[in-house]
């Protein structure tokens, strides 16, 4: 690959200042406090929680007020909000700023789920100019001092696209940076992302940073994308399932090193004991640790050779016993099987019909009826 400009050492959020240009992109069910702390370890970035939805913060539920705790040594602290009621928003925004629980908001505009566009958010809101002005703009507002920023995708789909038009509306509210998926909400994850459209954005966009997301398995693939769009960082999802050494590898590309790690069975078992361990610390409960650390096996072992019964008992193992007793029958010195390990990782799915309200197409605006069932809208629960 050749790289024909210098890739950004850092970023720049409002008064933050991140040493490497890379953002861990919220995940719901994944980057809670101990995938976070566990990514940390390995690299250097902005770490997002998973999606915190206002409404559900608002009300304090159990559930939310876990998922906004960090960790002592987690600095700065990055929460996205998800709403479609601006006032709940900006109520939530005020909450996390003024209990100190938040350098960072980032508001979530690119979730393309049925159960979130349906009510008219994520992927879906920024089809509504004014709801979308209205929410971001009362949201800095409330924020403060405290830097939001913002996540989109390309828009509905290609006959209906939202991100040029929403960037301008985010940047003039006062942002302090956008983030791109390049694939409009009705591709979900399929296919292949639009980096075109990053450029375009970073073009239209020139006084705050502008993040790209979207299909970056790997350093030289970040890289290749800041190359070949100008963007100022990037935001990594699937491409860290099962390889928080990742954030290593980029953190090391963007400071011009040429380092890439290639980790044995052995490393990877270590890997995988520590993060099950930051679960059980996380949840308080070694059964609910050692079962939420279950969905991750597949991505951790994909193509080492562990043996089906290795892996389907990790896959139900209830305690950090029984995960020792299945991670010391591996050969620990088994080397980094290359190409097998890379590439995408967890599901693209297929296109489909994004789900809408009821005539949410006609009209680029709100209209009366609909505002007034807005707080209704709002989802009651965060994470996944």
């Amino acid at each position: 690959m050749t790289i024909t400009q210098a890739p950004p050492k850092g970023l720049r959020i409002g008064p933050i200042e991140v040493e490497a240009p890379v953002v861990l992109a919220p995940m719901a069910g994944i980057t809670n406090m101990a995938y976070r702390r566990l990514c940390r370890e390995y690299g250097a970035g902005l770490y997002v929680c998973e999606m915190i939805t206002s409404r559900a913060l608002v009300e304090r539920t159990p559930v939310s007020m876990q998922l906004i705790q960090h960790h002592e040594s987690e600095t700065p602290r990055s929460i996205q909000l998800y709403g479609v009621e601006p006032n709940t928003v900006a109520e939530a925004a005020t909450i996390l700023v003024g209990e100190d629980r938040a350098d960072h908001i980032d508001l979530n505009f690119g979730c393309p789920v049925p159960k979130v566009t349906r009510k008219g958010g994520g992927a879906a809101l920024p089809w509504k100019l004014d709801l979308f002005k209205d929410l971001v703009e009362k949201t800095v507002t409330a924020a403060g001092d405290v830097p939001v920023t913002v996540k989109m995708r390309k828009g509905i789909d290609a006959d209906h696209l939202t991100y040029l038009d929403a960037a301008r509306i985010a940047r003039d509210a006062g942002v302090a940076a956008i983030s791109l998926h390049a694939r409009t909400a009705n591709e979900h994850y399929s296919g292949h992302a639009d980096w075109s459209a990053i450029a375009t954005l970073k073009e239209t966009i020139t006084d705050i940073p502008v993040l790209g997301n979207g299909d970056i398995w790997s350093a030289a693939d970040a890289l290749r994308m800041v190359d070949e769009t100008g963007c100022d960082g990037v935001v990594v999802g699937r491409g860290c399932l099962g390889r928080p050494w990742l954030f290593g590898d980029l953190a090391a590309a963007f400071r011009g090193e040429d380092v890439r790690a290639m980790p044995t069975l052995g490393e990877v078992a270590v890997a995988f004991r520590r993060h099950a361990e930051l679960l059980v610390e996380f949840f308080g409960s070694e059964d609910h640790g050692c079962r939420d650390v279950r969905k991750h096996v597949a991505w951790y072992f994909k193509g080492y050779p562990i043996g089906g019964d290795v892996r389907s008992g990790l896959a139900m193992a209830s305690s950090l016993q029984e995960i020792d007793d299945l991670l010391g029958r591996l050969d620990w010195t088994a080397p980094y099987p290359g190409a097998d390990v890379e590439g995408p990782r967890g599901r693209a799915g297929h296109p489909k019909r994004t789900a809408l309200p009821d005539r949410w197409l006609e009209s680029r605006d709100v209209d009366a009826e609909f505002r007034k069932v807005l707080a209704a809208a709002e989802l009651h629960h965060s994470g996944g």
